[in-house]
């Protein structure tokens, strides 16, 4: 196989090779030079298969990387996201071990990050616990993470400052309350506290609540 054309692409840093049979292949700059590749060269089948090969590997890197750099994600999740953008499983999973040998990608440091950014909004231990599954966290490092998690009574008064701007709720407003703080993972016991906090004899049932919700 003969390459026809050596192009740079500015726009993605990529070099586009054009072979003989129409063929086109977006590669790496520095794969020109460990290939030694130039117009006009012939490349025999197992040469072709390395350089795609290898154009293949250092494209699940490249995406691995920029992933990693936008988001704190776990192995699992980030094989998952390379798979679905395109990239080969098995390139996938070797460009996650090269970042787990570069430090670049820890899951216990990962559901570190992930519980201190979802108690700084404000959630409670049930819905951190989701997101640790949903992230793809294995279970062994939520115990750990999860030992991190602040007393959540000051996010729970002033979430309740702010929904029920000082006043005296009325049974419709106060149910909704407690269905958004349900939702964002509190315990039931926590709510009842901060709903005492806020108003001294304010509170809920859970029967009742549990009835309204049937």
């Amino acid at each position: 196989m003969k390459l026809d054309r050596l192009e740079p692409l500015a726009q993605s840093g990529r070099v586009k090779l054009v072979f003989s049979d129409g063929s086109v292949l977006k590669a790496q700059p520095y794969l020109v030079a460990d290939f030694g590749l130039y117009t006009g060269l012939e490349l025999d089948d197992e040469r072709m298969q390395a350089l795609y090969a290898a154009a293949k590997k250092a494209s699940a890197r490249e995406r691995a990387v920029r992933i990693v750099a936008a988001s704190g994600v776990s192995e699992k999740e980030l094989k998952k996201r390379l798979v679905q953008k395109g990239e080969d499983a098995l390139d996938a999973a070797q460009a996650v071990d090269w970042l787990k040998e570069l430090k670049l990608v820890d899951d216990a440091k990962t559901a570190e990050q992930l519980v201190a950014s979802a108690a700084a909004k404000g959630y409670g231990r049930a819905r951190i616990r989701n997101l640790l599954y949903e992230k793809g966290i294995p279970r062994e490092y939520w115990d750990e993470a999860l030992a991190c998690v602040p007393p959540m009574d000051d996010a729970l008064d002033r979430f309740l400052r702010q929904r029920l701007k000082g006043g005296d709720p009325d049974e419709k407003t106060l149910k909704k309350t407690v269905d958004a703080l349900l939702r964002r993972g509190h315990s039931w016991g926590d709510i009842q506290a901060a709903l005492r906090r806020y108003q001294t004899g304010l509170e809920l049932e859970e029967d009742e609540w549990m009835e309204e919700m049937e």
